[in-house]
């Protein structure tokens, strides 16, 4: 959440944040509630100080006096309690307001409505050219059977998938290439070296996380709403993460952070859940869009001087993990339009897919800055002794049912088999699926 303070000072700056995020926030009406609650604050604070010196008189009254002031007491007590209750619900709709305010977009961020005012920044790799009609992934995964959505469907329901055979083996060699690269200090330090980065390369902390977490906490990330996306199980109070990094953010949750020991990254692999609910008639074939589908997310906290250069470096290393597997990229810089509420800065990286005949997302990697640590309460301390809050960074390494659709339609060949990446060979065991070894 932004600071009120800040909100005060950047007033025309923030309203003009929550236009182009198409939020809708209002300002004028939080701070009118900011006023009020601070005015109840001075009085409940007002009647403890009463209390305390009547309370301090007490002792060296008579006992006729002591009576007349013991009741008085009891009149500001009842007085007290109905101001406080007021005070608590004042406090909720504030709170409530306050965290709805959106992050400020970096400086750098395109202006634009939604999606069709991202801009592509670079891109890599040239798309394969092939002398057949190249397939879409669910016919290959069919003919092949290492993708099935029909029994998925009849077990399961739609935006499901069974991913069998070789292809299973795949994923794992998908984790082992990722999970070998972030743990490396020497890839890493090639990699900011090739992206001239002048960056710490301390190595990522592999972390399988929870998949359920309460809501309050995933509140708290920015991440619960829109409640209709996420699968949450009232009774338990407890909602299935949309992404690993929704339970990597909270690991410091109310924590103090020795300086000495940033930055601190994480790599997770985890299995997330999406109900997909606006995405009737969308994507409905093959494993793009899934209920369940799994994911390798980065998550760091630095310094505010940090910051940007943490998310540049996110941004280098999933450009190595696709250049690695040879996969013809685009990086492209989201608009305020089309970016997340908690984002100052996005950047995803979308990848050809030949059986479609477009660039689709298959990463993303958003700067927080301290939105999210301010509601995580996620504190860094120096060297002199003072306190300010984490900036953050979350990225996808492999979003792992996408990165594999990549690779079926870019490594796909003319006897319907799909050739192995180099990379994955000695993981997988094999250089081609459905066809010799």
């Amino acid at each position: 959440m932004l600071d009120i303070h800040f909100i005060r000072e950047n007033l025309e700056l923030v309203k003009d944040a929550i236009v182009k995020k198409n939020a809708d926030v209002d300002i004028d009406q939080l701070l009118k509630l900011d006023d009020e609650r601070k005015l109840i604050r001075q009085e409940i604070d007002a009647k403890k100080a009463e209390q305390n010196r009547r309370s301090n008189e007490i002792q060296i009254l008579k006992d006729f006096e002591r009576e007349k002031v013991i009741e008085q007491m009891q009149h500001l007590k009842a007085g007290m309690a109905e101001t406080e209750e007021k005070y608590q619900e004042l406090l909720g709709r504030w709170t409530k307001l306050l965290l709805s305010v959106p992050n400020i977009p970096s400086p750098d961020t395109p202006v634009g409505p939604d999606e069709s005012g991202n801009i592509v920044v670079r891109k890599w790799g040239e798309p394969p050219v092939f002398d057949f009609k190249p397939k879409e992934h669910w016919d290959i995964g069919r003919d092949l059977g290492i993708i099935d959505t029909e029994k998925a469907g009849e077990i399961s329901g739609a935006r499901f998938s069974y991913i069998k055979g070789d292809l299973a083996l795949m994923q794992f060699a998908l984790i082992t290439l990722a999970l070998k690269v972030l743990t490396s200090r020497e890839e890493l330090a090639t990699i900011a070296a090739n992206a001239k980065l002048d960056v710490d390369t301390t190595p990522f902390i592999p972390v399988i996380p929870p998949v359920f977490m309460r809501s309050d906490v995933m509140g708290r990330m920015a991440r619960l709403q829109p409640i209709d996306e996420r699968y949450f199980f009232e009774k338990d109070d407890l909602v299935l993460v949309g992404s690993a990094e929704h339970t990597l953010g909270p690991l410091h949750m109310n924590e103090m952070i020795d300086e000495t020991r940033l930055p601190i990254r994480y790599a997770g692999y985890s299995t997330a859940f999406r109900r997909e609910a606006g995405a009737a008639g969308k994507d409905t074939r093959g494993i793009l869009r899934q209920h369940q589908f799994d994911k390798i997310e980065l998550e760091s906290f630095v310094k505010s001087a940090d910051g940007y250069h943490e998310q540049e470096f996110f941004v280098a290393i999933q450009e190595h993990l696709m250049q690695l597997l040879k996969l013809p990229y685009q990086v492209v810089a989201i608009c305020t339009g089309d970016m997340g509420k908690p984002d100052h800065r996005q950047f995803d990286i979308e990848t050809w897919m030949p059986g479609q005949n477009t660039y689709r997302e298959t990463q993303t990697s958003d700067y927080m800055g301290t939105y999210q640590a301010r509601r995580l309460n996620t504190r860094i301390k120096d060297k002199e002794g003072n306190l300010t809050h984490a900036h953050m960074n979350d990225a996808t390494a492999f979003a792992i049912g996408r990165t594999l659709i990549a690779i079926i339609e870019n490594y796909q060949q003319a006897d319907g088999s799909i050739k192995v990446p180099e990379a994955l060979v000695p993981y997988v065991g094999k250089s081609v699926i459905g066809g010799a070894r």
